[in-house]
């Protein structure tokens, strides 16, 4: 298992209760699997499922980026603008 930070912006700050929670993922867990994790273990974030974007040490990435250890995830929800 490895441990990362991950960080919550926003929205998904005010789903989890906290701007960030540790976790320990398997070693070849990628973004969709952590997403995956933080939704079951706070069902909130579910609302958003499909729309958070996220990053791995300040640059964003896709769903299926493998997760270096010890990596700073931040998951930022869905923007909208006119």
């Amino acid at each position: 298992m490895k441990r990362v930070k991950v960080l919550l912006f926003a929205t998904l700050r005010d789903y989890v209760g906290a701007a960030s929670v540790e976790v320990e993922i398997p070693p070849q867990a990628t973004i969709r699997d952590l997403e995956e994790h933080l939704i079951a273990t706070y069902p909130r974030l579910g609302i958003v499922r499909n729309s958070m974007m996220a990053a791995v040490n300040h640059e964003f990435v896709a769903d299926e980026q493998i997760i270096p250890d010890g990596a700073e995830v931040a998951f930022f929800p869905p923007v909208s603008g006119g």
